[in-house]
């Protein structure tokens, strides 16, 4: 199945104002590919996944996938490709936003409830699984103000997932972190790698990338600047603001 939810993106451009974030980007992602978003801020990385998810609108081009199409034009045709997309990719934030009034149970399972019309029984069961998975079983009656951070992108994890998503779009998911529990969250999108699950991950954990991805992007200006394997990209970098942004990454 995972063949028919490639991604691809063609002439992709969004513009606020008189600043272009994105550049007539054209890219392709293959289903079950791990891609890491890398490059200095301000170059458009997270704007890409939220035309992506259909949470920015863009200016032109268009972005397919599998059978679904988002397109510049505004239309109901639009809208339910977007909704969609979204069942089919999940999106996690790097500040988290779970429900405060939710135990991390009740913030994995909320969505399946409402959303998917799931038994509250059912619901509950995959919910622990999932917390399971992520390696919080013990806290499913904890609510937030009582996780850590790296405990709480772990929640974010699971609900997302909750959705039975083939994909994860993943927006500097550990830049809130300190560097101990950083490690904690990538280890959980390591195991989804495998499990083949699509990933495009905007990071600035250039070992993480360099490990996990199969490809990595670098985009600077709105444009993608590079594109390769890691071992090409990151060992052997031929664009010079890619070089220039990986010396100050990794100092």
């Amino acid at each position: 199945m995972n063949d028919t939810l490639n991604i691809r993106l063609v002439g992709v451009t969004k513009r606020y104002g008189s600043r272009t974030i994105l550049d007539n980007i054209t890219t392709e992602v293959s289903a079950g590919q791990t891609v890491a978003l890398i490059g200095p801020s301000g170059g458009g990385k997270s704007t890409l996944l939220r035309c992506l998810n259909g949470l920015n609108e863009f200016d032109a081009g268009e972005i397919r996938i599998g059978s679904h199409v988002l397109k510049a034009e505004r239309g109901p045709e639009h809208d339910a490709a977007v909704m969609r997309v979204r069942r089919l990719f999940g999106m996690i934030f790097q500040d988290f936003q779970l429900f405060p009034h939710l135990t991390a149970l009740g913030n994995v399972i909320e969505a399946p409830i409402q959303v998917l019309g799931l038994k509250p029984e059912e619901a509950r069961a995959r919910g622990m699984k999932l917390l399971e998975r992520v390696g919080l079983a013990g806290h499913r009656d904890h609510y937030p103000k009582a996780l850590s951070g790296g405990q709480k992108q772990r929640v974010a994890i699971a609900r997302a997932l909750a959705m039975e998503p083939r994909g994860l779009l993943c927006d500097e998911i550990t830049s809130a972190l300190d560097p101990e529990l950083k490690g904690e969250v990538l280890d959980v999108l390591v195991d989804l790698k495998k499990e083949g699950l699509t990933l495009l991950v905007v990071t600035h954990e250039i070992g993480f990338a360099h490990r996990a991805a199969d490809r990595v992007l670098v985009l600077a200006d709105g444009k993608i600047i590079e594109d390769g394997p890691p071992a090409q990209v990151i060992d052997n970098p031929q664009n010079p603001r890619t070089r220039q942004f990986l010396s100050r990454v990794l100092g």
